[in-house]
């Protein structure tokens, strides 16, 4: 287990490759250049992440743990399940159409190469997302049945993140659809 030290070296290093990212591409990051806005050697850079496409990823996750919290904000300022789905589809569509970080990834000179974070190589943040909102769900509607959830959640992450990727309508009108699939699933499904 990491000391306080280490987690917030981390930390440090993950909102310097952030900033990078977002203003040079991925194509253009260096880890030399990551070494150096936080004050430390480049081997420090790879002892962490062991490569830029590492550290890539636990940026898109540290910034998938930050829209993580504002999900559990919104899900939470909601009792009927319906509503607490569209704001947090609402908040999630929102928050990335002005993040400076995903129009990198999703629309930058060299998105291609990071574009894999959010489709063929996004386990890492499915799952996160999924697991972190089912643990929500059931804790806030305790009638709900976990797998149930479960299955549900992955359906609506991905469909969520596909409009991140690829807009299509407006975040409210998605948010409702979304909402409206997952109420009459878990509705259908329910004993």
């Amino acid at each position: 287990m990491g000391t306080e030290r280490d987690r917030s070296l981390r930390d440090e290093l993950l909102v310097a490759a952030a900033e990078l990212l977002a203003r040079r591409g991925y194509k253009r990051l260096r880890m030399q250049d990551v070494a150096d806005a936080v004050g430390v050697s480049r081997q420090t850079v790879y002892n962490e992440f062991a490569d830029k496409w590492g550290l890539a990823q636990a940026v898109v996750l540290r910034d998938n743990d930050a829209y993580l919290d504002g999900v559990d904000e919104a899900l939470s300022r909601h009792e009927d399940l319906r509503s607490a789905v569209a704001a947090a589809v609402t908040y999630t569509l929102k928050t990335a159409s002005d993040d400076p970080l995903k129009k990198a990834i999703l629309t930058g000179a060299d998105s291609e190469d990071l574009l894999p974070l959010f489709t063929t190589r996004a386990d890492p943040l499915l799952f996160a997302a999924r697991a972190r909102i089912v643990t929500h769900a059931v804790s806030q509607w305790p009638d709900l049945d976990r797998d149930t959830v479960a299955e549900i959640a992955d359906a609506a992450v991905r469909l969520t993140l596909s409009h991140v990727v690829l807009p299509a309508e407006p975040p409210e009108t998605v948010a409702r659809l979304i909402a409206r699939i997952v109420t009459r699933y878990l509705g259908e499904a329910a004993p």
